[in-house]
């Protein structure tokens, strides 16, 4: 079987890309679909203590008004407590002890030091007793109502049931209480003898019966009547200005109720899918829209527009989940990992503009969706905001908490208006929000994850790469301590740039800590690592040398692909020359051998030119940085002109026009890099 070469399935790839973006919005819009609940939507939002402000309601068809919860539990516990024990008598048990007595007796009398001619007496007094106690009864308390006195109980005796009080009855205690009494009267009894012989005879010959009881209680509980009154057919249920009081409110949730079961059997299921596909659809071709009108190098990634899709389609078939589920609360859902993790991995704009549209699709499904909308949108705009530049990873619990205090503020203000009062708010009811928070900290790993999955560089991983402990960064202030410095300082100047003007500094710093690491393979051919004096270069063909230089940035890209380095930081040290040439061995070229006719590409970087922001910063401040060191005395008037010209030079160049720098932008980067060399230098300004 014939196998295509990898640049033939990158040239398929390039040629189908636009049909292969088609096919997963179309993936992901079905998937969406698919997972939602297929029923008819409510069209009006309940809330308690709101005035009405739609139109008189009136009732389309009759419907049962359900009860409360709080009135279906004090119906159940009232169902309950008018619910009698049931207990079962055993007559074999009064038969059973009044033998083993006797028994005892016999086998204890030897030793009881009593005349043999009072035994009868001794046996026919506790026979009685036995027999008294056990007429009326033992019993044991059930511990469900032993704080109640003389409650009633049925006791079946061959199915012929009986209610008796409890106060009719003997608990184990009560009757030996019963026979202690008895047997003070009788002087000619040792009490003590036969009431130690009694009190291992008398047990239970009453018993409850747990079974035939919860069967009897649960029928009681499935007889009783969820509703409470009817609403008729063409009867107002609540007009336009009205309070939502109690009673309206649940006649709201019996409506609500009814619509949605008469939906389910009444309505036609294909139009609800169809809605749900017609409103999923807008909503992603807005996010492409956006894409395409805003952020164009995301549009034609079709590996990010996968990512993008991914994380969006999982967030709501978590709660598509939830809902068929049935989860107690759709608040234990974290909504605001979907902004955390475009934010960290894309953008603040993408960030918002994603949550806004999955928070919008979620409305539609999840009760009050205002309330819903209003909890989700603040708490997802305060954790995009929280995290606006992550350059420490306490930042995420930082962002915890804000996210908590948000939803705390949020749940106060609307508990208020709703309940209006403090007492009579739930607190209970948070619990879902602080759960969610908790959940949200899982973006951390996932981040990690989608990194490797679709090979993005996130914020985490910029700092990572600018700790100078790296493998790379450690190996080259060791071999090229010179480079590693000029690095370093290129670093400062790019950040506090790209900071002024706009850009991604943690970025820029990465990229300007590595763009240089080609130098390692011969670090001598470089002037900032020659300390000696000798220079190498002055034994070689200038053509030799130029291509020594310019074969740092090929190493360059070598070693950091060798070291997995992300793409985005290796385009730095692709561009971070562009495709200038390197002069001065040029211009010594043409100067000792003008009658020779030489090929300038020899001497020119192989590119390309910066194609963002942050490279062609970086660009400026590598030139502007090697090029200050020759300065023998830097004064504020000379670093002012080399800063001038070396930008000058590289504006001529064309090296900075596919880079997004403007003119305003160039005076500002010039300021600074004015600004910082003069303190490096301990340049003193004149005023």
């Amino acid at each position: 079987m014939a196998t295509l070469s990898s640049s033939r399935q990158k040239a398929l790839l390039r040629k189908y890309a636009r049909n292969v973006k088609f096919l997963m919005m179309a993936v992901s819009i079905c998937l969406i679909v698919y997972s939602l609940p297929k029923q008819a939507k409510f069209s009006y939002e309940i809330e308690r203590g709101r005035i009405w402000n739609q139109k008189d309601l009136v009732s389309p068809y009759n419907f049962a008004i359900l009860k409360t919860q709080a009135e279906i539990q004090n119906d159940r516990r009232n169902a309950l407590s008018s619910t009698t024990q049931l207990y079962q008598l055993n007559n074999d048990v009064a038969q059973q002890q009044m033998g083993g007595f006797k028994n005892d007796l016999e086998i204890k009398w030897h030793n009881s030091g009593i005349d043999d001619r009072l035994k009868p007496k001794y046996i026919l007094a506790g026979i009685e007793l036995l027999k008294d106690v056990y007429d009326k009864g033992v019993f044991t308390l059930n511990p469900k109502y032993q704080q109640t006195q003389g409650y009633t109980i049925t006791i079946l005796q061959n199915n012929i049931s009986t209610e008796k009080s409890t106060s009719e009855l003997f608990t184990r205690e009560g009757a030996l209480t019963y026979c202690s009494r008895i047997l003070n009267r009788r002087p000619d009894i040792n009490k003590t003898f036969l009431l130690d012989l009694l009190q291992n005879h008398i047990q239970n010959n009453i018993i409850y019966d747990d079974k035939l009881t919860a069967r009897l209680e649960t029928e009681v509980l499935e007889g009783l009547s969820l509703t409470r009154g009817m609403v008729q057919k063409g009867e107002v249920i609540i007009s336009k200005g009205s309070v939502v009081n109690e009673e309206v409110f649940q006649k709201l949730q019996s409506y609500k109720k009814a619509f949605e079961d008469n939906a389910r059997i009444n309505g036609n299921p294909r139009l609800v899918l169809a809605g749900q596909f017609l409103l999923v659809s807008i909503t992603i071709a807005l996010l492409m829209i956006f894409l395409y009108l805003f952020r164009k190098d995301i549009y034609a990634d079709n590996r990010l527009v996968s990512l993008i899709l991914l994380v969006i389609t999982a967030m709501l078939f978590t709660l598509s989940m939830a809902i068929k589920l049935e989860l107690p609360n759709l608040y234990y859902i974290p909504y605001c990992i979907v902004p955390i993790i475009i934010r960290i991995l894309f953008d603040t704009r993408l960030a918002l503009n994603i949550h806004l549209l999955v928070v919008l699709i979620a409305g539609f499904f999840v009760p009050n969706s205002f309330e819903f909308a209003y909890f989700e949108i603040t708490a997802g705009m305060v954790s995009i905001y929280s995290i606006k530049n992550l350059v420490r990873r306490e930042q995420f619990l930082i962002s915890a908490v804000i996210i908590t205090f948000t939803y705390f503020v949020s749940f106060l203000g609307i508990s208020l208006i709703r309940e209006g009062s403090l007492i009579d708010i739930d607190w209970r009811n948070f619990i879902p929000f602080a759960v969610s928070v908790l959940l949200t900290l899982l973006a951390y790993p996932l981040i990690y994850l989608f990194e490797k999955i679709f090979a993005i560089t996130s914020d985490i991983t910029l700092i990572e790469l600018t700790n100078t402990n790296a493998p790379l960064l450690r190996e080259m202030a060791f071999s090229a301590p010179g480079t590693f410095q000029h690095s370093l300082q290129v670093a400062n100047l790019a950040e506090n740039a790209i900071y002024a003007i706009g850009g991604n500094a943690l970025l820029v710093r990465a990229g300007a800590l590595y763009h240089d690491i080609g130098k390692m393979e011969n670090p001598l051919f470089f002037v900032e690592n020659q300390s000696s004096g000798f220079n190498p270069h002055d034994k070689l063909p200038y053509e030799e040398s130029a291509q020594i230089i310019i074969r740092h940035v090929y190493k360059g890209i070598e070693m950091a692909q060798k070291e997995n380095i992300p793409e985005i930081i290796i385009d730095f040290i692709r561009t971070h020359h562009g495709n200038t040439r390197v002069d001065y061995f040029y211009q010594s070229f043409l100067k000792n051998f003008p009658e020779k006719i030489i090929n300038e590409n020899t001497f020119r970087y192989p590119g390309p030119i910066p194609f963002s922001k942050e490279a062609g910063v970086l660009m400026l401040a590598d030139s502007v940085e090697a090029a200050s060191r020759s300065l023998k005395e830097p004064d504020e008037k000379s670093i002012s002109a080399l800063v001038d010209r070396i930008v000058k030079y590289k504006l001529d160049q064309n090296q900075l026009k596919d880079s997004n720098i403007t003119l305003k932008d160039i005076e500002t980067i010039k300021t600074i890099f004015k600004r910082m060399l003069m303190s490096i230098y301990h340049v003193r300004i004149d005023y």
